[in-house]
């Protein structure tokens, strides 16, 4: 891009300054073409994530890592090099101030190329030396190329079969996503690229092409096994999802400046979100013979702290809920804020609503206790209690306090409701203080930057929310929200969940998955609370660890 700005400047300046004889339209549209082929490209990359995901007319099963996002995380370059040659190709003759539309222009000879780049721009050059060179001529053949470079690699089947039945001879004119997935299976065979004539004339046709097309175009959606519910955080997480920019959602979620530059982008997305407002796929992972996915709810954070819209978040999630039942699906772990207690009381509503639900509902609170249980340092005898309080932090009291570990809070409602569930002897590891000198800070949702600027140095703050706390001190430790990581066999994972590092998985996801997996046929929602030891024991058991504590 800092290589590409010297030319794009110069164009707009030159256009602005130069009067009408003088401005070359050809120079000035260089720079916007580029936008547009990197639009049509990401829209592609999208649709296919999105597509795949689901499963209908999926070609090839192979999963995508993070290995894979890395190796790609550059996959614009070409576009920018293209737009470097657009530059210097116009200070050749015949190469600038060209007409934008010219009726002879538009008809080039489409064929397969041996080198890519090189010979694909026979067509470009020989417009120019014969004068023939159009804006929209340029601009249509290379969204060609585009178009049916991207489809030949989207990993879902979108040509109908009765296309080639009404006209035979197109199979030799062009090709289909399924004829090309061959090519880099097999490696042997569909050399062609955009036209199968060649493969056919040399007897490189791979025998399964046909059947595969077939296949593919028949192929349904995947029922899962396990559906993982969330939802949006903000405008611009959905750049951050698997359905938008690969390479920031392969990170862990940070907010972006240069993101505020597609603020027209990111206003239609949310324009969509409302008028579409229907719960879609995010992303499909496979652990062992489980199949999984994460579906997302079209609200972002800030509504479900508005009254008004709560009503329309839960039918979206009881939609979510009923249409799981009817696919079959084990089970469905409730992220984020779709267990709010005062939104649906922790997920306990639908199953009033629906107490024969086959589908059972959990929120993961059992192990997101366990999680943050294990992430004490161990020889810990003081903790605070900070922040909102949920039903997470109010068994953890209860179990630090009947370990003997004092647990200090400093609000009087919280410390009543919490001296309510313990016996009388463990009454006495619960204290009600005003101090800030506890190691050890077990927070939620609320922390203030003022509780935090009254912490000791070196504190350790462990959140027991969804959220993490905003990091006000850096000479204290702040751990991830409940976490875990996964283990290898963990398949196609290649996007971060939210703010977590690589393959960490929040508590309440992995809940879900360790249900399915134990066939524990109960849900986890409302007041009910799974066995502690028992679902912490089996996280273990399949693989999951702690991640590793942080460091300054």
């Amino acid at each position: 891009y800092v290589v590409l700005a010297p030319w794009v400047v110069h164009s707009m300046y030159s256009y602005m300054t130069k009067d009408e004889r003088e401005r070359d339209l050809s120079n000035f549209l260089i720079f916007p073409f580029l936008w547009t082929r990197m639009l049509h490209n990401q829209i592609w990359i999208s649709l296919s994530r999105y597509i795949t995901a689901k499963g209908k007319h999926r070609i090839v099963d192979k999963s995508i890592e993070f290995e894979q996002i890395d190796r790609e995380r550059d996959w614009d370059d070409q576009i920018l090099f293209n737009g470097i040659l657009f530059y210097l190709g116009n200070t050749l003759k015949g190469g600038s101030h060209l007409p934008f539309w010219r009726t002879d222009a538009v008809i080039h000879p489409f064929a397969e190329h041996i080198a890519y780049f090189t010979l694909f721009a026979i067509p470009l050059l020989t417009a120019v030396h014969t004068g023939t060179a159009s804006v929209v001529s340029f601009a249509g053949y290379i969204s060609y190329i585009d178009l049916m470079n991207n489809m030949g690699h989207c990993n879902f089947e979108l040509v109908p079969k009765r296309i080639f039945c009404i006209f035979p001879p197109l199979k030799y004119l062009m090709y289909t996503p399924s004829f090309h997935s061959l090519h880099h299976t097999q490696f042997r065979t569909n050399y062609s690229l955009f036209m199968p004539f060649y493969d056919y004339v040399y007897g490189t046709v791979d025998k399964a092409t046909d059947r595969l097309h077939i296949t593919s175009l028949l192929r349904q959606e995947e029922p899962p096994n396990v559906v993982h519910l969330t939802h949006l955080t903000t405008p611009e997480s959905i750049y951050h999802t698997r359905l938008g920019f690969a390479s920031l959602a392969s990170r862990p979620y940070t907010s972006k400046w240069y993101l505020c530059l597609l603020w027209p982008v990111t206003f239609w997305s949310i324009v969509v979100t409302w008028i579409y407002g229907k719960t879609f796929v995010v992303e499909r992972n496979m652990f062992k013979n489980l199949k999984l996915q994460t579906w997302a709810i079209p609200k972002y954070k800030i509504q479900y702290f508005m009254q008004w819209q709560r009503e329309s978040i839960n039918n979206l999630i009881e939609k979510a809920v009923l249409e799981a039942e009817e696919r079959g699906t084990k089970v469905l772990s409730l992220g984020l804020l779709n267990q709010g207690e005062e939104l649906n009381g922790n997920g306990e509503l639908y199953i009033r609503r629906h107490p024969e639900l086959k589908v059972k509902l959990i929120d993961g609170s059992s192990l997101a206790v366990a999680v943050v249980l294990n992430s004490i340092p161990k020889g810990t005898t003081q903790v605070a209690l900070r922040g909102n309080l949920s039903k997470v932090a109010y068994s953890i009291a209860f179990i630090l306090c009947r370990r003997g570990i004092q647990v200090a809070t400093s609000h009087e409602d919280d410390f009543t409701r919490i001296k309510e569930t313990l016996e009388t002897k463990a009454q006495d590891s619960l204290v009600l203080t005003r101090s800030f000198a506890q190691p050890i800070w077990l927070v939620g949702d609320g922390l203030s930057k003022d509780e935090q600027l009254k912490a000791s140095k070196g504190t350790i703050f462990i959140p027991f929310s969804q959220f993490p706390p905003k990091k006000v001190r850096k000479d204290c430790f702040y751990y991830n929200t409940p976490a875990m990581l996964t283990p290898k066999y963990l398949e196609n994972v290649d996007s971060c969940e939210n703010w977590l590092p690589r393959r960490v998985m929040s508590a309440w996801r992995i809940a879900g998955i360790l249900h399915a997996l134990e066939g524990w046929n109960v849900h986890e929602c409302g007041n009910m609370m799974f066995n502690i030891d028992k679902v912490w024991q089996a996280s273990l058991q399949h693989g999951f660890l702690l991640p590793p504590c942080p460091q300054n």
